[in-house]
């Protein structure tokens, strides 16, 4: 059985991300990343793009993660901040913790993707 059927399918993707960008909105340091941002096409595309990752039906269709990206000069910093966020949000929705470690070892090497600002001066990321 996949990963999107154990957690329960489309409506628990769809619970996921609601929840998952009401806490990275309210995270102060994230919140810049999504001024002017149309926030109801991005969770249709952060759907898709979870549901598939996690064993879905139906495959990603949207840009490639390093272009999309590109051009929001995340850091490593961050895009933790994001991933934790994302745990934090199967947590609460009840998603066992060992199919919440599966997903997160499905997007670690998404993180060489994603990442494009160079580290900050004294810190590990």
């Amino acid at each position: 059985m996949s990963i999107f059927d154990q957690i329960g399918g489309s409506a628990a993707v769809t619970a996921a991300v609601d929840d998952f960008y009401r806490r990275v909105i309210a995270d102060p340091e994230l919140t810049p990343y999504f001024d002017g941002v149309d926030m109801k096409r991005l969770k249709g595309h952060q759907r898709s793009f979870i549901a598939a990752a996690i064993g879905g039906p139906e495959p990603y269709l949207g840009r490639a993660l390093g272009e999309s990206h590109a051009p929001l000069n995340i850091g490593s910093a961050h895009f933790d901040r994001v991933v934790a966020h994302l745990g934090e949000t199967l947590i609460d929705l009840g998603v066992d913790a060992a199919v919440v470690d599966a997903i997160a070892e499905k997007l670690a090497p998404l993180k060489n993707e994603i990442v494009t600002a160079a580290p900050v001066a004294g810190s590990d990321g």
